[in-house]
């Protein structure tokens, strides 16, 4: 059934979310914090047993120099530098096991599959730090993610020209988060992003994620304010206006967990070239695989080669893939970029 509002109001829907005055200084000094540090990349090639991709476990510096780890899978045939996408993981659940998120390498692409800092199993994080925006759990997971975009640009097999941002619910929000940081992003492809419009989700929905604003407000009442104040600073809605990839956006209509007119208040707040797919009859799930089908033609026609008519993964004919460890060479041989 239908949780929140009907589509075609969901098309005439504007956040009433508010934009703090130093919100933009905020996360320029956090990012140039965060820059002033080597991003210290390291990855060791990993067992997987796939035929077609090579897999590393690969880490690197994010927020306050913490190690953050992700998944790199490059395709084994892959020459030149490639286009990259990186995906962001939903609420909770980490990277995952070395064989989750295969789509993205089976397609051609070199893939980093990012990690979130202490989210293996476990909740509480959207209200972590809610006194106040410096301390908030989300300034250091977007860190980590724009960081993560930095790390995937040093890898001298990568196109640092084409780089694609995915993500479902959190991933959604994180991969939002990280092209607004960014800023030299090709695609964002963002299914039930969670993160945005925060008030009104509290306020619409008690299930989980968005359900910790409610009951941590519920007993701690006089501090309304103050932490809607600081989410602001990592709302979505807010973030979006600083974002200007091309976009493909997707929400189910019955959505209770990311409620679809949050959804629709980041995406009519985003400031870059945008599409909208909406799925009348589904919850968290949206489209599905549909919504796969649709990402990878999208990703595909914003990561072409500038020169051709036809989607290629072949880039410049660099032999970078030349430096990269191998797993049945030794199990504990580790590439490491400054």
């Amino acid at each position: 059934m239908l949780t929140d509002l009907p589509e075609s109001a969901l098309w005439e829907y504007r956040s009433s979310q508010v934009r703090p005055d130093d919100f933009d200084e905020f996360w320029d000094s956090t990012m140039a914090e965060a820059r002033a540090l080597p991003i210290a990349v390291e990855f060791e090639a990993v067992a997987s047993g796939l035929a077609a991709v090579d897999t590393y476990d690969l880490s690197f510096a994010g927020f306050g120099g913490d190690r953050v780890h992700a998944w790199l899978r490059v395709p084994r045939w892959a020459t030149g530098r490639m286009p990259v996408v990186l995906q962001f993981p939903g609420y909770g659940s980490g990277r995952g096991h070395v064989l989750r998120d295969l789509l993205w390498s089976a397609a051609g692409y070199v893939h980093l599959s990012v990690d979130v800092r202490g989210q293996t199993g476990g909740q509480g994080f959207l209200v972590d730090g809610l006194e106040s925006p410096h301390d908030h759990y989300y300034r250091r997971a977007y860190t980590d993610s724009a960081r993560a975009v930095e790390a995937a640009r040093s890898l001298e097999f990568v196109d640092a020209a084409r780089v694609a941002l995915v993500g479902d619910s959190q991933g959604g929000g994180l991969a939002l988060a990280a092209a607004a940081l960014d800023g030299g992003i090709s695609a964002l492809v963002v299914q039930a992003p969670f993160l945005s419009d925060l008030r009104r989700a509290s306020q619409i929905t008690d299930s989980l994620p968005y359900g910790e604003i409610g009951r941590y407000l519920a007993i701690r009442r006089d501090q309304t304010d103050r932490a809607h104040r600081t989410l602001s600073y990592v709302d979505g809605v807010n973030l979006a206006s600083r974002a200007t990839a091309a976009a493909l956006f997707s929400t189910g209509l019955m959505d209770d967990i990311t409620p679809p007119s949050t959804v629709f208040g980041a995406f009519h707040a985003y400031a870059g070239p945008k599409r909208m797919v909406t799925w009348p009859y589904s919850g968290h799930e949206a489209g599905g695989q549909l919504d796969s089908e649709a990402a990878l033609a999208f990703v595909a026609a914003h990561l072409a080669a500038p020169d051709s008519t036809h989607t290629t993964h072949a880039g410049d004919g660099a032999p970078a893939r030349a430096s990269l460890p191998t797993a049945a060479a030794s199990s504990t041989n580790t590439k490491r970029n400054s």
